[in-house]
């Protein structure tokens, strides 16, 4: 191979790899083997077998070299691969579907793909979308037009904050899992309805409010939902990325009070907030939010049945999930 036979250097190394097939010298060498003779695919193959098979310490320097000058090698070969693949969906007529154009960035290593992964129940065979266009459900219409008035009566809350508290809380039955703003009023709600009932002293200063979420496709299970509340974001606060309990729901905002450069990721896909207009996301997605501004965001939020739900499936769940919240009681 020294030499440049890489014709005779590929069955010898096939050899070696018969008696030793995580031999990472062979490896890498048959890795440079094929992308001399011209067969990327195959010298990509061996070249990340190589990689993912390299223990983290431990390795002699010659070793360490070869290794790194693989990752090179690969990195230049998975760099043309995308320029081919640039190069040909790029004389498509039109601009291509969002996607299709994530799924690109998926295969060229440019994005990951985001699962559903709720901590507490996951039911099967649903979509993992990360937003669901409000534009085609009636009751999304209806509570962006009823903006302005929830609008009001948040505004009528907010001389001293009363009623606000820290968003995460710590639960002496459930052990603490770090997060980052836990007991921390940079995110703080207002609850208008918590595990299953309303919160009087809250909910009676919102009687808007609180009609125009009796109408909205909310679950309704004993113990555990309905969930609204205004959720308050203070400046330059970060919630960093997590996934929520179930998803058998999806997670509604309403944006109320929206300073510039607030926005919120779900998944790849990452959006602005806007005043006015309602966000509907699969909260057992990955997901985080920012505040960049110098002034407070606040959203109304509650949680929706996902709409791929069947009428009968919902009444089990239901059952369900009552089941579960009164267990031990």
């Amino acid at each position: 191979m020294l030499l440049g036979d890489h014709a005779a250097a590929d069955p010898a190394l096939d050899r070696v790899l018969a008696a030793e097939p995580a031999n990472l010298y062979a490896l890498c060498m048959k890795g440079d083997v094929a992308a001399a003779l011209g067969d990327d695919r195959k010298a990509a193959n061996y070249y990340q077998f190589a990689l993912g098979g390299a223990p983290a310490s431990g390795l002699s320097a010659d070793l360490v070299a070869r290794l790194q000058a693989a990752r090179a090698a690969l990195g230049a070969l998975q760099h043309r691969f995308r320029q081919r693949l640039d190069d040909v969906m790029g004389s498509s007529a039109g601009p291509l579907p969002a996607r299709f154009r994530e799924a690109m960035a998926i295969l060229n290593g440019e994005a990951q793909p985001y699962p559903q992964q709720p901590t507490s129940f996951y039911y099967p065979r649903l979509a993992p979308v990360p937003f669901f266009e409000t534009g085609q459900y009636d009751w999304a219409a209806n509570l962006e037009a009823a903006a302005p008035a929830i609008c009001a009566e948040l505004c009528s809350l907010l001389e001293g904050e009363e009623g606000f508290q820290p968003y995460v809380q710590a639960d002496p039955n459930r052990p603490n899992r770090g997060h980052a703003l836990l007991d921390d009023p940079r995110w703080s709600a207002f609850h208008l309805w918590q595990d299953g009932r309303p919160v009087p002293a809250n909910a009676d200063r919102c009687p808007t409010t609180m009609a125009i979420l009796a109408e909205m496709p909310i679950p309704r299970i004993e113990g555990r939902s309905p969930m609204a509340l205004f959720s308050l974001l203070r400046p330059h606060t970060h919630i960093p990325p997590h996934t929520g309990m179930l998803n058998t729901r999806l997670i509604c905002h309403l944006p109320l009070i929206v300073p510039e450069h607030c926005r919120l990721r779900v998944g790849a896909e990452t959006r602005k907030v806007e005043r006015f207009k309602a966000l509907l996301f699969d909260d057992s997605i990955e997901h985080e939010a920012w505040n960049d501004s110098d002034e407070v965001r606040i959203v109304l939020l509650f949680e929706v049945w996902r709409p791929d739900i069947e009428a009968e499936e919902r009444a089990l769940l239901t059952r369900m999930f009552e089941t579960v919240v009164g267990y031990g009681q």
